[in-house]
């Protein structure tokens, strides 16, 4: 059996393409705008760790994230990061889906931060 061929762009470009991503001057600027709520979906080891300040911690792999997710303001403004990008893509995917109308992606997470 002939094997189709394989995609040349990654689930992750797929997905990152459909949300509002920011470069790490563009988020820190955007954090600075009043009203902006900023969302960390790391672990609880990882948030301890280090976290932006202000942060409000959603884990993303906790089985209550979904739940904590909807106690949210859908018209509220957000700013999501994780390590690399990969859990925020997920999280702001979900937020996009359930209403969330004004969600941003720290494109290449904190890996990106700790860069610049």
């Amino acid at each position: 059996m002939e094997q189709p061929p394989a995609c040349p762009v990654s689930r992750w470009d797929l997905l990152k393409k459909r949300l509002d991503n920011l470069d790490v001057a563009a988020f820190r600027q955007r954090m600075k705008k009043p009203g902006v709520v900023l969302i960390d979906v790391r672990t609880r080891a990882e948030y301890a760790n280090f976290h932006l300040t202000g942060a409000l911690h959603l884990d993303y792999f906790a089985p209550e994230f979904i739940d904590r997710m909807e106690t949210l303001d859908p018209t509220a403004t957000y700013l999501v990061y994780c390590r690399s990008g990969r859990r925020s893509i997920r999280a702001c995917t979900l937020m996009r889906n359930g209403g969330f109308t004004d969600v941003y992606n720290l494109a290449d997470g904190l890996n990106a931060w700790a860069l610049d």
